[in-house]
């Protein structure tokens, strides 16, 4: 495989050291991709509870949403790797913003339809967009300057990702949830056309903010494909280096992936019901419109989160810290789940706060010292976000059978492992 020159879009003739100095202008571009794509994603969170209401499904299959939408990540990243081989860093970036443009327009015939299966179609060609942009803007970010502030720098721009996702639950609360859903038993009763009506009514309120957002993202699109980015070189790889190491014998690399794997399938199965959570008589008893106002809180602690993460890395170990935020994590969602009221609403809300530097610390002690491998570890660990689209499921079967509390013992389970990779797994073995 042959990392190419994103300036040249031909494969690099010599491979050079990592820059000593981080490139302010090209960071504040790539930055804004990591807004874009988390306002969009965190979107999944107001459309769990608002299809649910609308086409009466049950927790294990309205959990469908972030299946379709996660296990994009596990099907086009390595070909979104392949994709940075042919046409470089900027040229996928780009094509993942014009796919997400493309997937967020698919939800007006969706919605049109009243279609549950084309809104799980659209959701996964949206997420085939943010795969791209995740497996080339994540490295990108790791190499653009000095290896000892790589995590700094991820943190920082996932700040910004957070403050996508900040913002979203917010917004698209006001623009997506209403009073009008219609319990289930009325809905029962209706006749097929009455019922499909409703169905078309109520998904309607879906298309303004998913047009405009299709909009903005293809618009972005033109914006990078005109903005020169800068080459790096640390991450280049060409003909013959490395070509006959294989990545799994990277420990640090293997660990890893199992850790973005249980650490996005904790976020996304608390975010996915914490809706649906707060609603719950003993926990908030809130209606979705309000509960969806506190979700701004759990993912506004990711972002606050991110940017102390992002100065504490300047000073303290990756693997350190991240031990700790994930024993913080575990005990606040043990908390949430042997408690009531206020408490368990709270301490589920701080959890946000904790989750905020695993991602990019899991993913730079992912890549430490793999250079020109870089790319290619990269789509393995972008591909392992899959947990997004496998625990979310699991945790709604669990808690169509045991009660929403009580099945956030699968996501406290997953914090213990990173722990675990944090102190232990995280340490490099260079392989024979």
């Amino acid at each position: 495989m042959a990392i190419v020159n994103t300036n040249t879009g031909t494969a690099a003739e010599s491979y050079s050291a990592p820059p000593s100095s981080t490139n302010v202008a090209a960071m504040s571009m790539v930055t804004t991709l990591f807004f874009f794509w988390g306002f969009v994603t965190v979107l999944n969170d107001i459309l769990v509870p608002h299809l649910k209401s609308i086409f009466d499904l049950n927790y294990a299959k309205v959990m469908l949403i972030q299946f379709a939408f996660f296990s994009a990540y596990f099907i086009f990243s390595i070909p979104s790797s392949k994709i940075v081989d042919a046409i470089g860093y900027k040229k996928t970036m780009v094509t993942g913003l014009f796919t997400m443009g493309a997937g967020a327009l698919l939800f007006i015939p969706a919605a049109s339809a009243a279609s549950f299966p084309l809104f799980l179609g659209a959701l996964m060609i949206l997420a085939a967009g943010i795969t791209a942009l995740q497996v080339a803007a994540n490295p990108y970010v790791a190499v653009l300057g000095p290896p000892q502030t790589a995590s700094s720098r991820l943190n920082l721009t996932q700040a910004f990702n957070s403050l996508g996702t900040t913002i979203g639950p917010y917004l698209g609360g006001l623009l997506i949830l209403n009073a009008n859903f219609k319990g289930s038993d009325e809905t029962r009763q209706m006749s097929a056309d009455v019922l499909q009506a409703y169905r078309i009514h109520e998904a309607a309120s879906v298309k303004l903010p998913y047009l405009v957002i299709g909009l903005a993202l293809i618009t972005f699109g033109i914006i990078i494909a005109m903005f020169k980015l800068p080459a790096i070189p640390g991450a280049v790889r060409h003909d013959g280096v490395g070509a006959k190491t294989s990545l799994w014998k990277y420990r640090q690399l293997v660990l890893g992936a199992v850790g973005i794997f249980v650490y996005v399938g904790a976020e996304v199965s608390i975010g996915s019901f914490l809706i649906n959570y707060f609603g719950q008589r003993e926990i908030g008893g809130l209606p979705e419109l309000a509960a969806a106002k506190y979700v701004t809180y759990y993912w506004g602690g990711a972002m606050v989160g991110r940017f102390i993460g992002s100065a504490v890395l300047q000073k303290i170990k990756t693997g350190t810290v991240l031990g700790f935020a994930a024993i913080a994590a575990c005990t606040l969602v043990v908390t949430s789940m042997l408690t009531t009221g206020s408490v368990a609403m709270w301490s589920i809300i701080l959890v946000g706060l904790f989750n905020s530097v695993m991602f990019p610390n899991i993913f730079t002690l992912g890549i430490a010292g793999l250079g020109p491998l870089t790319g290619k570890a990269s789509g393995i660990l972008v591909m392992s976000i899959v947990g997004g689209a496998i625990l979310p499921v699991l945790m709604g079967a669990l808690a169509d059978r045991i009660g929403v509390h009580h099945a956030l013992l699968l996501p406290a389970i997953c914090y213990l492992y990173i722990v675990y990779y944090g102190w232990r797994g995280s340490r490099p073995r260079v392989p024979a």
